[in-house]
């Protein structure tokens, strides 16, 4: 297109070997070229169709007859990929010359006749001058930049830009009257633009709604007679409606056909139950099935619309299928996660280390799953499953990190219990020993089982491969339950102190240095026994008093010896009645030394302690002292030696008359024999043991059945029948008024068991026997003391 006898024909036959009548310049200048004339390109592949246009601002038409340009414009414009227009190079920058009216015309048409197509603008200056291409291209576009601006746009494309419409090129020609060889040089070269023009990179590259080669001539006769009606409709909408209605109704059959398919029913069942092997296969299958017999049915319809309507459809069909592919997916992911689980399950149980185990288990699994997600695809489909793929790993780590917790938990209660069986007795048997270095001992045997424990935990969970700081934290951790089993069995042994401190008295006090019963016969010291025992049971509340776990020095023992066995507990107590005294030092509930953690018997709690002590050791003392003195009574029943002496001088003359009258000898003698009969029957020594006074009432009340009992004995021995001998009394005797005695209460004692504080005095045919508190002793004859010896 372009002004009248402008050279348009002529350009023509050169660029495409066509045969356009051509104006003859000697004929002079008028229109050549009526209407619209249509020849097929010579040698320009794929096959090419040139339009010639009747030129415009011809006179033959006149000022005003300006339809039929228009019309043709919008006819070149509706039907080409390409147009032509032909301009002078003088022409550049004129309003009416440079076709700009025409161009405006276009546009607006275009606009309101909106047609998805692109089309290039080929402006082709014709007799350049010495003005330089560069210099006129950006003159021309501008230009055509302000046309479309001015242009009214909806509002659907009132940011359009014009590039979204067509592109623009600008080529220039010499003049073929007076350079024609340099002419037909630069048109050859435009020719060669022109090959394989509909490719990409071609001038016509990016071109839309192409029109098939069959349907061109029915396509160009509808849009010819729709710009003849003068219709403001887009030219190709005929076409176009008919392809969309139609196509829409055959994809919309084949979609429902498709949610109807027995394989999709059953593939959608099937991967309801779990995983589906070739899943992406069959399902790809069935669309493809659906898909290519749309594309048989709608063959003939518009090519723009049946892909349109065919993207439509399989992008349908995969919304549709999606879900189920979500579901296969997860299936996937499921079964991944349980072989990750049993995976990691088997190379544990087999010894393998933790993390190495999650490593090759978790590495299994992903690949499982990404043959999953594989065998899963659609080839039309590009689905993205590295959400599920994220959501595996995170269950991967999340029972990694599960089993990791459970498998530490167990191996610290392991170790946490190995402590406490390795500390717990051995610590409760050196709380009872209450020795000096009872401390010392604990701290060592602490030491030495933290280690090997910590060494031993350590090389356990080398297999996690945790790093420095966990495991520093893990061990710290199992040092601090160490010290805590110690600490707690400090304490439930505190809580027992004065139970233990009764024990070590007792033990001290009733046993002598070679740990044998002591026999309380009179010789002992009795408060040097006292005070050791005392002393044994203080040092074994000062041991208990406080936690000694860091080796810090303090002076609870020295404090505790000078303050409660030299009594000055209780000469304080007196003193600070009326006169003013120096601060108790266990008036205090803190030590010095030690911290209120690691306190477990206040110094106050101390001094209450001691006093309760005292007060329930106090019996103990009292029973050995009195059985000191009946051991004493029991040995004094004979008369002093004077009246021993007093008798023989007194009854001298007795004595001769019983030498000089035997009768008197042998009476005296039957009378020496009954007397010991009634000694040895009725226990005379063991009568006077509890004091005269209660020997006697015991003789008197015994004397008279026992006189009867021997005369009847020897009557029946006389007669010849002897009566049996009754079994010899083996078992201790005790007096009725001793067993009976009561000591008066003690609230404080009331604790202790009966049979801490009982005591009892018994005699037997072999010697006298004491019992003190929890130990019995007995002493023997001279002749049993010699065979014991």
């Amino acid at each position: 297109m372009g002004p009248q006898s402008s050279g348009k024909s002529t350009l023509l036959n050169h660029l495409f070997h066509t045969s356009f009548r051509e104006m003859d310049a000697y004929s002079g200048r008028s229109q050549t070229t009526k209407g619209i004339w249509i020849a097929k390109c010579v040698g320009i592949e794929p096959c090419t169709i040139a339009m010639d246009l009747e030129g415009t601002d011809g006179r033959e038409r006149g000022e005003d007859d300006t339809t039929f340009e228009k019309q043709s414009a919008l006819f070149a414009l509706a039907v080409s990929d390409i147009v032509l227009i032909n301009m002078w190079c003088h022409d550049i920058g004129r309003e009416h010359a440079a076709n700009k009216p025409l161009l405006k015309t276009v546009f607006q048409v275009m606009m309101r006749l909106f047609s998805p197509r692109k089309t290039t603008l080929l402006f082709v200056i014709r007799d350049k001058t010495k003005t330089p291409i560069e210099r006129l291209d950006p003159v021309l576009r501008e230009d055509i930049q302000k046309i479309w601006d001015a242009v009214p746009k909806s509002e659907l494309h009132k940011n359009t830009p014009f590039s979204e419409f067509f592109n623009v090129d600008v080529v220039a020609l010499s003049s073929y009257e007076e350079k024609e060889e340099k002419f037909k040089e630069e048109v050859a070269q435009l020719r060669q633009r022109f090959f394989n023009s509909i490719y990409p990179g071609g001038l016509a590259g990016d071109r839309r709604g192409v029109v098939p080669a069959s349907g061109f001539s029915f396509s160009a006769q509808q849009i010819w007679k729709v710009i003849k009606e003068n219709k403001d409709l887009d030219l190709p909408a005929h076409k176009v409606m008919v392809a969309t209605v139609r196509c829409e109704e055959i994809a919309n059959e084949k979609f429902r056909q498709l949610t109807c398919d027995e394989g999709w029913l059953e593939l959608e069942e099937a991967v309801q139950a779990g995983p589906v092997p070739g899943f992406g296969k069959k399902l790809s299958s069935i669309l493809e099935n659906y898909l290519s017999a749309y594309d048989m049915e709608a063959t003939y319809f518009d090519e723009g619309v049946k892909n349109a309507k065919r993207q439509q459809l399989a992008s349908k069909a995969l919304d549709f299928m999606y879900p189920v592919y979500t579901t296969m997916l997860g299936n996937v992911r499921s079964e991944a996660l349980e072989n990750f689980k049993s995976s990691l399950e088997n190379l544990l149980n087999k010894g393998e280390g933790f993390a190495a185990s999650v490593l090759a288990s978790a590495e299994f699994a992903i690949h499982d799953f990404d043959q999953g997600c594989a065998d899963a695809a659609i080839r039309w489909a590009n689905w993205d499953a590295s959400k599920i793929r994220e959501k595996l790993k995170r269950d991967i780590e999340a029972h990694a990190s599960s089993v990791q917790s459970a498998k530490l938990s167990e191996l610290i209660a392991n170790y946490e219990k190995q402590l406490s069986a390795s500390l717990a007795e051995p610590v409760e048997s050196l709380f009872e020993a209450g020795e000096k270095d009872t401390w010392a001992s604990i701290r060592k045997l602490l030491k030495r089982e933290t280690e090997v424990a910590a060494s031993e935990f350590s090389s356990a969970i080398a297999g996690f491969e945790l790093d420095e700081e966990t495991v520093e934290t893990m061990l710290q951790n199992l040092r601090d339950y160490a010290r805590s089993v110690v600490e707690k069995k400090a304490r439930e042994e505190a809580g027992k102190v004065l139970i233990r401190m009764k024990d070590r008295f007792s033990t001290v006090f009733n046993h002598d240095n070679d740990s044998l019963p002591r026999v309380w016969t009179g010789n002992e010291d009795i408060r040097a026994i006292t005070k050791e025992a005392r002393s044994a049971s203080l040092k074994l509340l000062s041991v208990m008093a406080a936690i000694r776990l860091d080796d810090i020095p303090d002076k609870i023992e020295n404090i505790l010896f000078s303050s409660l066995m030299d009594g000055t507990d209780t000469v304080t107590s007196l003193k600070s009645r009326s006169v003013a005294t120096p601060t108790d030092p266990l008036a205090s509930s803190t030590w010095k030394e030690v911290s209120p953690k690691n306190t477990l018997i206040t110094p106050v709690q101390c001094k209450t302690l001691w006093r309760q002590f005292k007060s329930e050791t106090e019996y103990s003392v009292t029973q050995a002292i009195s059985a000191q003195e009946a051991h004493k009574r029991s040995n004094n029943w004979m008369p002093p030696p004077w009246a021993i002496a007093a008798m023989i001088i007194l009854g001298f003359n007795e004595f001769m008359l019983l030498l000089k009258n035997p009768l008197y000898l042998i009476v005296l003698f039957v009378v020496y024999l009954l007397s010991k009969a009634l000694w040895i029957q009725m226990d005379i020594p063991g009568e006077f043991r509890h004091g005269p006074i209660a020997g006697m009432l015991s003789i008197s009340s015994r004397f008279l059945p026992t006189v009867m009992n021997l005369i009847q004995r020897l009557a029946q021995e006389a007669q010849g029948n002897p009566t049996p001998q009754p079994q010899r009394q083996t078992g201790s005797i005790v007096t009725q008024g001793y067993r009976n005695q009561t000591h008066p209460s003690n609230p404080i004692s009331s604790s202790i068991p009966e049979s801490s504080i009982s005591s009892s005095i018994s005699s037997t045919d072999d010697g006298v026997e004491y019992s003190s508190p929890n130990i019995t002793h007995r002493r023997v004859s001279n002749v049993q003391e010699a065979e014991v010896s």
